[in-house]
């Protein structure tokens, strides 16, 4: 799935992206680790993982997105 950084702290590692909808999820340190990232800045588009439905949604990793 992707979706746009929206807000990211660099001292804890988490933040939240913006659906393609418009709907903010967030993430957690844990999430952006899998990623591999070293730095995430606001607009920047992302792949995320997510599992669960609803407001159990989880982001289980945020990367970059590439072609």
């Amino acid at each position: 799935m992707q979706a746009t950084a929206y807000t990211y702290d660099p001292q804890t590692r988490s933040g939240s992206v913006l659906l393609d909808d418009g709907t903010p999820l967030p993430f957690d340190a844990a999430a952006f680790d899998a990623g591999g990232l070293l730095l995430l800045r606001p607009g920047q588009r992302v792949r995320i993982e997510v599992t669960g439905e609803g407001d159990a949604r989880h982001i289980d990793l945020v990367t970059l997105q590439t072609l």
